[in-house]
C-alpha cells in the first residue's frame, strides 16, 4: 500500500510540474502588421494562415516555449492586386520562401506581473534575426462556453525589413514594421483547468 501511495504522489508530483502545452486557436488569433506608405498611412496587413503551439505555466515562465509557422501566401492587404505585388520575388518572394517562422527563445515574465518580454528568433526570406517583443499576459482560464482551457497574450515589437533582406522602395515604403499579435492558445490536455 506504502508502495503505491509513493508511486501516486510521484504521478501527482509530474502532473502538477507538467509545463501545459497550448495550439494556437486560429480563430481568435491575429498576425498583424503595419508600414508607412509614403508618410500618408501605415498600410495595414494581416496573415490567416499559421499553425503553431506554446508552453506556459504561469508560476514557471522561464520555462515557456513556443513555434509558430505562417503561411506566407496568406497575406491579406484588402487588395487582391497588392496580396499579389506582395507575394513576388522583390517581396516576401514566396515561391522561395513560403513560410515565416518564429521560435521563442525565452520569456522574462517577473513574479505577480502580466507585463514582460518574448525573446525569439524571427526567420523571413531564409534569414533569421533575433526580436524581442512586449508581452501583456490576458488571462488563463476556463472557457466560459466551450469549456476549454485558454491562454492569451497581446504582443508588439518593431523590425526593419531591410534586415531581412526586403528593400524594395525604401523609403518610399517603411523600413520600420510595426508587428502586433494576439493570440489565444487552448490546452491541449483534456484536463480542465480552473475557472479565474
Amino acid at each position: 500500500m506504502r508502495g503505491l501511495a509513493s508511486m501516486l504522489l510521484l504521478l501527482t508530483s509530474s502532473i502538477v510540474m507538467a509545463t501545459d502545452e497550448f495550439r494556437l486557436d486560429p480563430v481568435h488569433t491575429q498576425l498583424q502588421f503595419q508600414v508607412s506608405h509614403l508618410g500618408f498611412s501605415m498600410s495595414e496587413g494581416e496573415f490567416h494562415g499559421f499553425d503553431g503551439s506554446f508552453e506556459f505555466d504561469p508560476d514557471r515562465p522561464e520555462d515557456a516555449a513556443c513555434q509558430i509557422s505562417i503561411d506566407v501566401a496568406s497575406i491579406d492587404m484588402d487588395d487582391a492586386k497588392w496580396n499579389q505585388t506582395m507575394l513576388g520575388k522583390d517581396w516576401f518572394n514566396v515561391a522561395e520562401h513560403p513560410r515565416i517562422e518564429f521560435r521563442c527563445l525565452g520569456l522574462d515574465l517577473p513574479a505577480g506581473s502580466t507585463s514582460g518580454q518574448l525573446r525569439g528568433t524571427l526567420t523571413v526570406l531564409g534569414q533569421s534575426q533575433p526580436v524581442v517583443l512586449d508581452l501583456q499576459f490576458n488571462r488563463l482560464a476556463t472557457h466560459k462556453y466551450s469549456q476549454a482551457f485558454v491562454a492569451g497574450f497581446s504582443a508588439k515589437t518593431k523590425i526593419k525589413r531591410s534586415d531581412f533582406g526586403m528593400t524594395r522602395l525604401i523609403p518610399d515604403i517603411g523600413d520600420d514594421v510595426q508587428i502586433s499579435l494576439e493570440v489565444e492558445g487552448i490546452r491541449k490536455a483534456k484536463l480542465r483547468g480552473p475557472k479565474k
